[in-house]
């Protein structure tokens, strides 16, 4: 239950009212920036709240319980706080975000409405609209491990254990085909299809910091040929440095013979598939009692 300070509370009982709304940003490194709808900066709680940001809010839902609720808030990238390139390069996703009930004409009067996550954003014609999630979403999210064929670890974590240094290549960008494709040198001591499922980051140029993940390798021309999953928003250039690391298809036989890791499988290899579940004994089979699934 909500507890409204006395003096705003007050103030809300008035014939008229001057409120507002305010948005306190959490970053996940750390840093907080706050905007209202207001149209002069507001500061209170040792946050300024920057005015002329764009943002507006939308209508939400809520529910009793445990059930995740859902807004919007919507803006334009007038703010000198927040850009496109910003959003492109998922610097605010999974941000907290708290929206107060203000008294502009005393800042010091606020009361605390709900404290959202950021999820999915949309960006078209110079504005944005953002998906406010409450944090009940985060029940709704996958919890302990899958028994399935494929390993669940990510490759080079903990549970891993590969030495990504061992599988990482360095080299530079020769040319961009006109479906974004890296043509690229520097990677001639690996095998094609070496870096299909990888992750590329640039180490120099526009994109510098920035990674990707990759779709497939192939060998083209005396060089190398690297795809994108998702293409990066603003397109690559000559010269520009990168560093890839190798992928994996999560299957046992690549852990064993690509990256010779297969004692720290974390998947289940031999396990059977429902055709097996709802298989039968042949004549046709041989039964002697060995392994099913190389």
């Amino acid at each position: 239950m909500k507890t409204i300070p006395a003096a705003l509370a007050a103030h809300l009982k008035e014939d008229a009212t001057t409120t507002c709304h305010c948005w306190k940003v959490t970053l996940r490194h750390g840093v907080v920036i706050g905007f209202t709808d207001h149209d002069e900066t507001l500061f209170f709680a040792g946050t300024a709240y920057l005015a002329a940001s764009g943002f507006a809010a939308s209508d939400s839902d809520s529910e009793a319980g445990l059930g995740a609720s859902a807004g919007e808030v919507a803006g334009g990238f007038s703010s000198e706080a927040i850009s496109e390139d910003d959003l492109a390069s998922g610097r605010f996703d999974g941000a907290r975000v708290e929206l107060f009930l203000v008294n502009w004409q005393a800042p010091e009067q606020h009361v605390l409405l709900s404290v959202r996550e950021i999820g999915e954003v949309a960006r078209a014609g110079g504005a944005f609209r953002a998906e406010l999630r409450s944090l009940a979403h985060r029940l709704g999210q996958p919890q302990g491990r899958i028994y399935g064929r494929r390993c669940d670890a990510a490759l080079g974590d903990r549970r891993c254990g590969v030495d990504l240094a061992r599988f990482t290549g360095h080299g530079s960008v020769t040319a961009v085909d006109a479906s974004g494709n890296l043509l690229a040198s520097g990677l001639d001591a690996f095998p094609d299809g070496f870096f299909s499922r990888g992750r590329l980051r640039f180490v120099s140029g526009k994109l510098i910091g920035r990674g990707f993940d990759l779709d497939g390798h192939e060998k083209r021309n005396g060089g190398a040929l690297l795809s994108f999953w998702l293409a990066p928003e603003h397109r690559p250039s000559a010269g520009d440095g990168f560093s890839v690391t190798a992928g994996c298809d999560r299957h046992f036989a690549t852990c064993r013979i690509k990256f010779d890791n297969h004692l720290n499988f974390r998947g289940f290899p031999h396990l059977p598939g429902a055709d097996f579940a709802y298989s039968y004994a042949s004549g046709g089979q041989t039964h002697d009692g060995g392994v099913l699934f190389p």
